[in-house]
């Protein structure tokens, strides 16, 4: 199997990840606690997460601040800062999208870009993600930080599927040069 760079990420209706102060406290409103719209499934898929220090910041102040929600994942995450390793996240300060390109070939599961949009846009951009698994959420935030950021050239998308879940929209497409 061929490992596969993957945003697994939500969003509002009009393209935010985050409303204007950083904050996901809305998609607590929008989401139910009684169904995980597949997340244990996929999380059962990867066993790499990359994200970005801001990302890892509202992980373990906010999000999950008692238990690292991610045990037993190699867990990376981009900062220009130089900070020590923990036993539960590798911190870099290289280039992502060399980096990712060296990840993908390495043996393993598939690779999940979990946030934020900085590091996001940097590959999406360098056109390094392989598959967009995105849920959208029922609300407009009006503004805030965007998914899809400027100076993106056209990227081909297959559609390989579409669920709703009540008011939320699942989706996931592939590069259209990947194979299925």
């Amino acid at each position: 199997m061929k490992r596969k760079v993957i945003i697994y990420i939500s969003m509002s209706l009009d393209g935010y990840i985050a409303d204007k102060n950083g904050s996901v406290d809305w998609l607590a409103e929008q989401s139910s606690t009684q169904y995980d719209y597949g997340y244990s499934a996929f999380l059962k898929t990867i066993d790499t997460i990359l994200m970005g220090k801001k990302t890892y910041d509202q992980i373990i102040t906010e999000l999950s601040a008692h238990t690292w929600p991610y045990a037993g994942k190699k867990c990376y995450v981009f900062t220009h800062k130089k900070l020590q390793n923990t036993n539960q996240v590798t911190f870099c300060n290289e280039n992502i999208c060399d980096f990712v390109s060296n990840l993908k070939k390495q043996k393993g599961e598939h690779i999940w870009v979990c946030g934020g949009a900085v590091l996001a846009h940097s590959l999406i951009k360098n056109d390094s993600i392989d598959q967009y698994h995105i849920f959208v959420m029922p609300i407009l935030l009006g503004g805030g930080i965007a998914l899809f950021q400027g100076n993106i050239f056209p990227k081909k998308l297959h559609l390989l599927s579409v669920k709703k879940h009540n008011d939320i929209v699942e989706m996931v497409y592939q590069k259209k040069d990947t194979k299925r």
